[in-house]
């Protein structure tokens, strides 16, 4: 396969999946405008869409930052520590989100609900789950690509950026 044909091929799967978590993402939560809530409050299958959505776009994000590397850059470790920390994100997100169904939530007793509840502990541990996928994001945006460090290195060494 030709350079560019990888490039295009890159570019429309980055689209398509940028497209998807839009579209999951929006109807998980307006389902209830849509007219596509048949339960009330925010149910597993919303939550499922909902997580799928963050898992597209967090694709379609690492996609789009890896074409604008050079091709001939080399990894840097700032670059697999962003990486690593946003499928954390992801693996948080999962989990508090999937928390109730998979038993080990805060309401998870049958008699109390007739359904798994969304509550705020839940929507915290997403929040923390995407706040690390921004964070992986950022540092995966920054690391040094073709320069000779990283973008974040004034940090480190308490100079004033330039």
């Amino acid at each position: 396969m030709s350079k560019e044909k990888a490039v295009q091929v890159q570019n429309t799967v980055g689209w398509l999946l940028l497209m998807v978590g839009i579209i999951l993402g929006g109807i998980a939560l307006w389902a209830e405008f849509l007219g596509l809530d048949f339960t009330p409050g925010f149910g597993m299958v919303q939550m499922l869409q909902l997580l799928l959505a963050l898992t597209s776009l967090t694709l379609a994000g690492f996609i789009f930052l890896r074409q604008r590397r050079p091709a001939d850059a080399p990894r840097s470790l700032q670059a697999d520590i962003g990486i690593r920390l946003a499928a954390t994100g992801l693996v948080f997100t999962y989990i508090s989100g999937l928390s109730d169904l998979i038993g080990i939530g805060t309401h998870v007793a049958a008699n109390e609900f007739e359904r798994p509840f969304v509550g705020p502990l839940q929507l915290g541990g997403i929040a923390l789950g995407v706040f690390a996928i921004i964070a992986g994001l950022v540092l995966y945006h920054t690391s040094r690509g073709a320069r000779s460090s990283s973008s974040l290195d004034f940090l480190a060494n308490g100079d004033s950026e330039t």
